[in-house]
């Protein structure tokens, strides 16, 4: 069995380590947290009856620990995987795998060269939801697959989160947010991108704070924050997507697919569950499907479960560095056809994760 440490006990630590304490806990081992701000580890350590770590070095160079989660801000992704490959650790970064390609690139090589994996988030795709969105399509249930649209709009997470600078900084921006849930659930359907086209603008060039942190606090917004795109995918679908912190309300479906035999409406791909419906040619309603894979609720940390078990069983793992690199190269070509005003051809290739 895999032994866990955590990197990072943030806002989206607390959900890590009750699942991974309890729906996966026969599954991996989670025996360490660390954190840069030492009294966040040692509360949760206390509450998850696990070790604390005063520092990553220190964590790095402990045999209890297999496996490192890397919870870190997107911007510190790269320096905490980079070291624990170094110390021969398997890496499960959140999403996005790291701010720049290079810097992934790097990861994939080094974890090549020191015989471990790299794994990374989103593990929403693993869900119950789009998993049965999966099988519909492999199933014919939609005839062939042609068109995509996905759409992620919201007014931005300054009236919530609790420290939302990183949001408007270099590796933030709606679509390095959130759009490894889209990119990675339509990757996962459909299959890797080829080419992809965009446009993209700052809307405003400060936000002001409204949680009750923060209240009246100006950010200076340093990334696009609202980006419009074009997928071409390797397999001849079309996709578009929109990600946003500019809309403050709007009636598109998060993720629909277009087939020659019907249109599958696909559930929201931050969740691990429904809706799903299917409208086939000639019908004249859609049709809600019952769930047919496990994982309906919030099962973050099913990922790195599931690598952990890859790698005991000798396989490949399904949340993939090459899917979530190439996911991430997706997300950077649209801002980079934005600014040179042209289609740009992607590098990067994955193949289409087995469904599970």
């Amino acid at each position: 069995m895999q032994k866990i440490g955590i990197v990072g006990i943030g806002n989206i630590s607390k959900i890590y380590l009750d699942n991974l304490m309890g729906m996966f806990a026969k599954r991996i081992k989670l025996n360490a947290v660390t954190d840069l701000a030492f009294e966040r580890a040692e509360k949760a350590a206390s509450d998850y009856n696990v070790k604390a770590f005063k520092s990553v070095d220190e964590m790095l160079k402990s045999a209890d620990v297999d496996i490192i989660l890397n919870i870190t801000p997107p911007k510190i992704h790269y320096e905490v995987a980079l070291a624990a490959l170094n110390a021969g650790k398997h890496v499960y970064n959140e999403k996005p795998l790291c701010t720049k390609r290079e810097e992934a690139a790097l990861l994939l090589k080094t974890a090549a060269e020191k015989g471990v994996r790299v794994g990374g988030a989103p593990d929403t795709f693993l869900g119950a939801g789009l998993q049965t969105c999966r099988k519909l399509i492999d199933d014919g249930w939609i005839g062939t697959p042609v068109a995509a649209n996905a759409a992620m709009m919201g007014h931005g997470p300054e009236h919530w989160h609790p420290s939302p600078q990183f949001f408007y900084k270099d590796g933030g921006g709606p679509m390095f947010d959130m759009g490894p849930y889209y990119i990675t659930a339509l990757v996962s359907l459909l299959g890797p991108v080829a080419r992809v086209s965009g446009s993209a603008r700052i809307s405003t060039p400060t936000r002001t704070i409204t949680n009750q942190y923060q209240y009246g606090e100006l950010i200076n917004v340093e990334v696009p924050t609202h980006i419009a795109g074009v997928l071409d995918f390797a397999s001849g679908v079309v996709g578009t997507l929109i990600t946003s912190f500019d809309v403050y309300s709007h009636s598109m479906p998060r993720i629909e697919i277009y087939g020659t035999e019907g249109t599958l409406q696909v559930p929201d791909p931050n969740t691990f569950g429904g809706p799903v419906f299917v409208r086939r040619f000639r019908e004249e309603e859609w049709y809600k499907i019952p769930l047919l894979k496990a994982y309906p609720d919030n099962s973050r940390g099913l990922g790195i479960t599931e690598m952990a078990e890859a790698i005991e069983e000798g396989r490949p793992h399904r949340a993939s560095a090459e899917m979530a690199f190439h996911v991430l190269d997706t997300m950077h070509g649209i801002h980079d056809a934005s600014s040179a005003g042209k289609h740009v051809k992607l590098k990067s290739k994955c193949k289409r994760p087995a469904a599970y």
